[in-house]
């Protein structure tokens, strides 16, 4: 990512949830500060709440320098709900990296032995530009009043691009999201699905699902998180491992660091992107996942997903039975219920505090 900002020639896009004031972030500020010194044209967009913890003059010498920078959605008490958990570089119109990682310290490293374990995919095709256009929207939107979060309406933040590279599936708040319907159409009829995901709490529907794919001889397997930096999240997936493995799903903790990594195979269909498969991500959020038919990518991330099974402790029905007790089903009941239930009941409350 570094390479391609200090590589670019036009403009640089830059997208995040999370941006720290450490070694990382004060490199990939020079690296910017630098471009807008070249005449690069340098935008960059990081949410409020996610980077809160920067202080509010951080931006400044970008901007003396003549880049621009927004803070997504800025905190309110009555609005806070609604987060850009976007992340993308695009570089130029022509270069793009997407994926779960954010701009921090965290993220370097190789996963195992030092890191968060994380995975992002480099794009080079038409898409780029695209992404490039989703951000410039988002941009515009940093500031302005946000639609009502409400089930029964489109949002215009909700599109699914087409394109012969892929597909760029965008959501946002409310019901509808095109990466939730998307990926349901291609469970439909799967016989392989392989999913790496930081946070687990899909849909009724989507567990089904899941469900009917291992009943009818398929099969299902996850890479979960072992290490969490979100308990309450990995609490509340662990509700679910009981009647998951019951039907014949294939459950896997990934042990040597935290995981925070977002990838879905379906079959010979991948997904990349921001997205988490849990409330949040698919109500509340705006995030996005490309969506590729593509052989020789699925080999990659099939190989990617055998590997990382190496560093896993598989669950297994009757010892993960025993080995809870009534505290901890407890908790995980509690934790399935603030993730599942209450934090969508919030939002919908913040909603009308948003002006239409």
């Amino acid at each position: 990512m570094l390479e391609a900002i200090h590589s670019a020639q036009k403009s640089i896009r830059l997208e995040t949830y999370i941006y720290s004031d450490d070694s990382v972030g004060e490199k990939f500020r020079q690296a910017l500060i630098q471009a807008c010194q070249r005449g690069i044209k340098v935008k960059v967009m990081v949410d409020s709440l996610g980077s809160q913890r920067l202080r509010s003059d951080y931006w400044q010498p970008l901007i003396a320098a003549g880049g621009e920078a927004r803070w997504f959605n800025p905190n309110r008490l009555k609005r806070f709900g609604f987060r850009d958990h976007r992340k993308m570089l695009v570089c130029d119109e022509e270069v793009a990296f997407v994926g779960g990682f954010n701009i921090a310290k965290e993220y370097e490293g190789d996963g195992i032995k030092t890191g968060w374990y994380d995975l992002g995919l480099r794009i080079e095709n038409s898409l780029a530009a695209d992404l490039a256009a989703t951000f410039d929207e988002m941009f515009g939107r940093a500031y302005t009043s946000h639609k009502r979060f409400a089930q029964w309406r489109k949002s215009s933040a909700k599109k699914d691009i087409i394109k012969q590279d892929g597909e760029l599936l965008l959501s946002g708040p409310g019901r509808g999201s095109p990466f939730k319907r998307a990926l349901r159409t291609d469970l439909m009829h799967a016989r392989s699905v392989q999913i790496i995901a930081a946070y687990f709490v899909p849909t009724r529907k989507i567990r089904r699902d899941l469900f009917r794919i291992a009943r009818r001889g398929g099969r299902v397997q996850l890479i979960l998180a072992g290490k969490s930096d979100v308990t309450l999240s990995q609490l509340a997936g662990q509700s679910l491992y009981r009647r998951m493995l019951r039907a014949g799903i294939e459950i896997y903790e990934y042990q040597p660091q935290i995981l925070h990594a977002k990838m879905i195979l379906v079959d010979d269909v991948v997904y990349v992107g921001s997205s988490n498969l849990d409330p949040r991500s698919l109500y509340i959020n705006y995030e996005f996942m490309l969506r590729f038919k593509n052989d020789d990518l699925a080999d990659e991330a099939r190989s990617l997903f055998e590997n990382n099974l190496q560093n896993c402790r598989q669950i297994e029905l009757e010892a993960w039975r025993k080995s809870r007790s009534w505290w901890e089903r407890f908790k995980q009941r509690w934790a399935y219920f603030i993730i599942a239930r209450a934090d969508p009941i919030i939002a919908r409350w913040q909603a009308k505090w948003i002006p239409s």
